[in-house]
């Protein structure tokens, strides 16, 4: 046989699309080439096969060799289809059986011994494969991580050798198991590590119970990045479909995963330096930015106002929709971007405005340019801020032990959570206006008061439904219905941002 197809996976987008590399011999000079939209790397992989194939004791063709990697319309990229290009030209040669490649799918890189190596995007591809029915051939680096997926069939193989010897009858690869996927939520840096600073904490809770968005105003070194820190160690572990999602976009993006970190919420905090690209997602070849890979996680924003304002303007779509489309002249990608947003920054260039320790020398106008770096817009999609102020903490009270735990918090939360999800089957955050009316019943004192602060804060019609969801948290905190005029008096107290523009 002069013709054969092998099985592998190229990613586009979110996903790891089914490419058929078709390899034909053909008489004539002989020459190697590779069509279908090949990108470097897929280019350089004539050598990498060529040199695996001889050092692994097999003939090298010496005819004329064209590789279509179909469909030829999608760019291909990466290192993951050397071993399917290999196993076409040693069917497509005789010299390993052709039946049964249609039962396959091969994703790894050759060495240039024939050793198998890892790739990006393993996980993402097992996902692929197991949709399509097939099994998957993968690095034995790169099997722990594909049997993340439960329904995918994984095996290992460690060298080109050993993947002929199984699909030549001669010696079976052996079947990758699921590995022990533990989720430590609480591994984390722990809420008791926090001295003082109990209103923030309590906001902290409020946030982790409502999936609501939160930023936290102070001078420097009064804890806000310790508590952004500590958010995940109060979330509920993800669960399975939530986990198998996120991995699969961390796989795209080249990041490790750890198969016993597995559930972990994923916590992401980008430099203030990172361009709009960088944090949600783009290139020529669109890739997930910052903010899918905090995907069912927490992004942390610190230094807010130091971000490039394009960047920060950016947030506004996946923040209401939890996606991100990004467009490019050749395809347009929409990314998963469903994650809990907290930012911290300081009241004032200098930081020190407000601080009883240390005179703030910025001018009012000064300070007025600086908090209007954070656009109406963008403060409006933030369900939660407050200010964060420096306390007097005693020395005793480092050495004190007796402070509330990130498990006994998460244990809150889940609770809180549970009441939602059983009432709404989502949190209070991600209630639309229509879903909110509904399931957020006001007292009489309570209908009053929220009227009494949107005529007094001119609060936009986002600003009111966010303190509506808001105060339905604190509610659920204390399993209360309906919601009442202490619920929406704590919830206001949390927009600070609304009453310094109002003033």
């Amino acid at each position: 046989m002069s013709f054969a197809v092998a099985y592998s996976r190229c990613i586009f987008g979110t996903q790891a699309l089914c490419v058929r590399a078709e390899t034909h011999l053909a008489n004539g000079i002989p020459t190697f080439t590779i069509v279908g939209l090949p990108e470097t790397a897929v280019r350089e992989s004539r050598e990498r096969v060529r040199s695996a194939l001889i050092n692994s004791g097999f003939e090298f063709p010496q005819r004329r060799i064209t590789v279509n990697l179909a469909p030829g319309d999608i760019p291909k990229e990466g290192t993951c289809f050397d071993l399917a290009i290999a196993i076409g030209m040693l069917a497509a040669s005789g010299q390993v059986p052709a039946e049964g490649l249609e039962l396959t799918e091969f994703v790894a890189e050759l060495a240039l011994d024939g050793r198998l190596q890892p790739v990006r995007a393993t996980l993402a591809a097992a996902l692929g494969a197991a949709a399509a029915g097939r099994e998957l051939i993968v690095s034995a680096d790169d099997a722990p991580r594909a049997a993340l997926v439960d329904t995918a069939t994984i095996r290992s193989a460690a060298t080109l050798t050993a993947v002929v010897r199984h699909l030549a009858g001669v010696e079976s690869l052996p079947l990758e198991l699921v590995p022990v996927r533990l989720g430590r939520p609480g591994s984390g840096p722990d809420l008791a590590d926090v001295v003082g600073q109990q209103r923030a904490r309590r906001a902290l809770e409020i946030a982790a119970s409502g999936g609501h968005n939160l930023l936290l105003i102070g001078p420097p070194g009064t804890g806000k990045s310790m508590l952004a820190q500590r958010l995940p160690g109060i979330l509920p572990a993800l669960r399975n479909d939530e986990a198998l999602a996120t991995a699969a976009l961390h796989s795209i993006a080249g990041l490790h995963i750890d198969p016993t970190d597995w559930r972990v919420r994923p916590f992401r905090t980008p430099h203030h330096s990172c361009s709009a690209a960088a944090l949600v997602g783009g290139g020529r070849i669109p890739r997930p930015g910052e903010i899918s890979l905090a995907h069912n996680g927490v992004l942390f924003l610190d230094e807010l106002p130091e971000f490039d304002r394009r960047a920060l303007e950016a947030l506004r779509e996946p923040l209401e929709l939890g996606r991100i489309t990004v467009a490019r002249a050749s395809r347009t990608i929409s990314f998963p971007a469903h994650f809990q947003l907290v930012a911290a920054m300081n009241p004032c260039p200098c930081g020190y405005d407000g601080d009883p320790r240390i005179e703030c020398r910025c001018s009012p106008e000064r300070i007025a340019r600086y908090r209007g770096r954070i656009s109406g817009p963008l403060a409006e999609r933030i369900d939660m801020h407050l200010e964060v102020p420096r306390q007097n903490i005693e020395f005793e009270d480092l050495g004190d032990t007796a402070r509330e735990s990130s498990a006994a918090v998460r244990e809150r939360v889940e609770d809180c959570q549970a009441r939602q999800q059983a009432r709404q089957d989502c949190l209070n955050a991600h209630l639309d206006a229509g879903a909110a009316r509904s399931r957020c019943v006001l007292t009489t004192d309570a209908r009053q008061l929220l009227a009494q602060a949107c005529e007094r804060l001119a609060l936009s019609a986002r600003s009111y439904h966010k303190v509506l969801k808001v105060a339905r948290t604190i509610a659920d905190l204390t399993a209360t219905d309906p919601i009442a005029s202490e619920h929406i008096a704590e919830a206001l107290s949390f927009r600070v941002l609304d009453r310094a523009r109002r003033s």
